[in-house]
């Protein structure tokens, strides 16, 4: 397994960032994050219902990367 991550106790995440579970389709748990490559983060998602375990690469701030050219008003016509 890769090295982990327990993440503090805070806030519950919204709907959006809890996927369903590919199996079930009951909402998912975060139950890990870890660091991935630079930029983004794995996260480990547990169906409550089923056991199941997915996991998903995610950007670890958004406010970086492609995002921040957008905002700066880089955003071009595909011609």
């Amino acid at each position: 397994m890769l090295g982990s991550h327990a993440l503090p106790a805070g806030p519950p995440l919204g709907t959006l960032e809890r996927p369903r579970c590919q199996h079930c389709q009951t909402r998912t748990i975060l139950g890990r994050s870890a660091p991935g490559p630079a930029g983004y983060e794995f996260r480990t998602f547990e169906c409550p219902r089923c056991d199941r375990v997915q996991r998903t690469l995610v950007v670890s701030d958004p406010m970086s990367g492609d995002a921040r050219g957008w905002l700066r008003g880089e955003l071009k016509s595909p011609d």
